[in-house]
């Protein structure tokens, strides 16, 4: 009796060791800065960038840290239920502290807080490259790692290559292409190797002014820069109706005589992207896609 009373108080200490969750395991994802390595589906989430926002709602993640604005319309949803833990450019270390983040995702507009941020949980900069397409696919891949979701990530990046080869089907051998942002009425223009660069590589397009500076903010230009370079197509990101801005529209702005002359106008091809895909989630998965099915209608012109 005594011994089948000893065996049973053995089974009662044994018992939490029994039903306690194992850690996950470590993993390693590519990041901007390099590789991290970091335990395996770290929760809650916290992401103050767009773009992978994006790429995480596209893989079933959830987020439960978010800027403290959402201004791309079809993340709002996903975040309503999401703490504000900062803007895109100031992270609030006390609402983070709060939300006791698992990982903490950043991009290009909070990257400078990288540091400041590494005692609170993990960091991953995320930044995307100029490199659009490239970027999306490690992001992909790291992400898919990170949150057990490989099989899930694999599916996105071959729809996104099919894709990608069907737009540069189409566009390959119809012509040259000026990418210009506009911000009220001033104007810059992007070219190849610049964040807007990829544009040209997706649609096969060559560039109407080669030699472009490659800076964050793009090469200032006037009309009648636009009637030199008299580019087939002109694609347009319009930063002010991204983020909400008064003032002149992209379609006010490039309403003018000189402009209205080039090939791109005379045959209708002036493609008005949209803006905060382009500009603000650019490089998450389902803004990329987004705007390769606008350039497909672009280019699939009878």
């Amino acid at each position: 009796m005594r011994l089948l009373m000893l065996g049973a108080c053995l089974l009662a200490l044994a018992a939490p060791a029994l039903t306690t969750p194992a850690l996950a395991a470590p993993v390693t994802v590519a990041t901007a800065r390099g590789p991290v390595t970091l335990e395996a589906a770290p929760a809650p989430v916290a992401a103050l960038d767009f773009a992978a926002m994006d790429t995480l709602g596209a893989l079933g993640v959830p987020v439960g840290g978010v800027p403290d604005s959402v201004l791309v319309p079809y993340l709002k949803p996903e975040a309503a239920g999401a703490k504000p833990v900062g803007t895109l450019f100031e992270p609030d270390l006390e609402r983070l502290s709060e939300l006791h983040p698992g990982v903490i995702i950043l991009g290009s507009r909070a990257a400078p807080k990288y540091d400041a941020l590494k005692g609170l949980a993990p960091v991953l900069d995320m930044t995307v490259s100029p490199d659009v397409l490239a970027s999306l696919h490690e992001q992909l891949a790291a992400y898919g790692t990170l949150f057990g979701k490989t099989d899930a990530a694999a599916k996105l990046a071959a729809a996104l290559d099919a894709r990608v080869a069907t737009v540069q089907g189409l566009g390959t051998g119809k012509g040259k292409a000026l990418v210009i942002l506009t911000n009220g009425t001033k104007m810059a223009a992007y070219g190849i190797g610049s964040r807007f660069g990829w544009l040209h590589t997706v649609t096969g397009l060559s560039e109407a002014h080669p030699g472009l500076k490659t800076d964050t903010h793009g090469n200032a230009i006037s009309y009648e820069f636009i009637a030199e370079a008299d580019p087939d197509y002109i694609f347009v990101i319009d930063r002010g109706a991204a983020i909400g801005a008064d003032g002149a529209s992209a379609r006010q702005t490039l309403d003018n005589p000189l402009v209205n002359a080039t090939t791109a106008a005379r045959k209708g091809q002036i493609v008005y992207l949209n803006a905060a895909d382009m500009y603000l989630a650019s490089g998450g998965y389902r803004a990329t896609m987004e705007i390769l099915d606008e350039l497909h209608t672009a280019l699939d012109r009878k």
